[in-house]
């Protein structure tokens, strides 16, 4: 498969590695998506196998950006009405979720495994962590800001705040940063001061349970979806198939005013300047640029270079160098015009495309997205993996191997994509299920009681 006419490898369908499609002469600039993934270390000869074995990364540090609008008009597939709207449950503060359960939120390490009886014993859920405590400044700061997007989250009918006494990020504190709350949703429980914090805490959850019970679903318009895209466990055909398949839905949900957070800036590497043009204006293409350079200081500042991605499996599965694997990442924001940059912790507040600031850590970034405020992840793989979030989590397969073998993770086979390039009849296949999954359907992260979370860290452990 030639993805452009500017490229000088083909991808083998069989296998998703690279081959050449010519002669390439060392020094020569490897290209793929019609841009260079790296630079051939020895000559390579037409038909020869294109690997890490004789590709070199064209990256290093910060670079110099220039705004150059391409801001793309891509025809788009005439959405059936049936896939216009969703049922989902509207919060006091205006805010939609798409689930109406009741979360324990920790707030410390300290209290996971009483969370955890608790999750066990009424059916609410709790999502482990070992934070909270033993953080000094940016660290303890951030936890608290991924805290309070999972704690006022949507998604969740009512939320227990469960807390120990003595941390660092205790009730009090995390009161401080919560504001000003509604008290029949949210619920605090300090098992230090509780002579029975099972009991105490089965007593709070029945009351959150009532409350929860006030919401009905109501049909809303797609323009309420918030929908986090994320990848892991990447291979070759993630660029061609399931990433510019979500690229496709991305772009039909933005045009219907809903929104799409893309993440993992470490894998925009090699592939910012394309985000830089689909800027809406200069200010958000200058938020890009310190998005980019601000992540690359942080990798310089622990001594570590930009490029050390792909990781290992990716390698196996067909991916080279970082230029390549984040040329077929920033394929799920498909064409849409980047609206806003978001730090790590904020909240989505615009529709179209927002960037959000974050590690591609799978279990950091789904957590992020969720906190940002996702109703749902679309998650594509190429290898495969168990992982979810706290919010539905739709595993979107790039080849039809993995959604076989893996069928109880894979909620999407993408793959057909490989034969027949019809995006836009797929992309609509993939809004119908998403909608089903928006309307109550489980994915299979949730069918499997497969949610967790974990919190960015860059700072000293007391």
């Amino acid at each position: 498969m030639i993805i452009t006419k500017k490229d000088n490898v083909e991808i083998n369908l069989d296998d998703g590695h690279k081959y050449a499609l010519c002669d390439i002469m060392k020094g020569e600039d490897i290209i793929k998506y019609g841009f260079p993934i790296g630079k051939a270390i020895t000559n390579i000869k037409k038909g020869e196998h294109v690997h890490t074995h004789n590709i070199s990364t064209n990256l290093g540090g910060k670079v110099e950006y220039e705004y150059t609008p391409e801001l793309s008009n891509v025809t788009l597939p005439e959405i059936p009405e049936k896939l216009k709207y969703f049922n989902g449950f509207v919060r006091e503060d205006g805010s939609v979720g798409i689930r109406n359960d009741i979360w324990i939120v920790n707030t410390v390490g300290c209290v996971n495994k009483i969370s955890e009886r608790l999750s066990a014993l009424t059916g609410a859920f709790s999502f482990p962590h070992p934070f909270g405590c033993s953080q000094l400044g940016e660290d303890n700061a951030t936890t608290q800001k991924i805290l309070k997007g999972l704690i006022n989250h949507p998604n969740a009918g009512g939320v227990l705040v469960l807390g120990l006494g003595c941390e660092n990020n205790n009730i009090g504190e995390m009161k401080k940063v919560l504001g000003e709350i509604n008290e029949n949703r949210v619920k605090f429980l300090n098992v230090q001061d509780s002579l029975d914090e099972i009991a105490d805490g089965i007593k709070l959850i029945d009351e959150l349970k009532e409350y929860a019970e006030t919401f009905k679903s109501e049909k809303l318009p797609i323009s309420k979806l918030t929908v986090g895209l994320k990848c892991g466990g990447s291979d070759g055909y993630s660029g061609i198939s399931a990433n510019p398949l979500v690229g496709r839905f991305t772009d039909i949900l933005s045009k219907s005013g809903g929104r799409a957070v893309l993440t993992e800036v470490p894998e925009m590497f090699g592939a910012e300047q394309l985000l830089m043009n689909r800027a809406e204006n200069k200010e958000i293409f200058e938020k890009i640029v310190k998005l980019i350079n601000n992540f690359k200081d942080y990798f310089t500042a622990h001594n570590q270079v930009v490029y050390e991605n792909p990781s290992p499996g990716n390698k196996a599965g067909g991916i080279t160098t970082l230029e390549e694997k984040s040329l077929g990442c920033v394929q799920k924001g498909g064409n849409a015009i980047v609206r806003d940059v978001l730090d790590y912790g904020d909240r989505v507040s615009k529709s179209g495309l927002s960037l959000l600031n974050g590690p591609g850590n799978d279990i950091v970034a789904i957590t992020n997205l969720t906190a940002a405020g996702a109703n749902m992840i679309l998650f594509t793989t190429g290898r495969g993996t168990p992982l979810g979030a706290p919010v539905p989590t739709v595993k979107i397969s790039t080849n039809s191997f993995l959604a076989s073998k893996k069928a109880n993770w894979i909620d999407f086979d993408a793959s057909p994509v490989l034969k027949t390039g019809d995006f836009d009849s797929l992309a609509l296949e993939l809004l119908s299920r998403c909608i089903a999954f928006a309307n109550g359907e489980e994915t299979k992260n949730e069918q499997n009681g497969y949610r967790e979370i974990s919190i960015f860290k860059d700072g000293v452990v007391l």
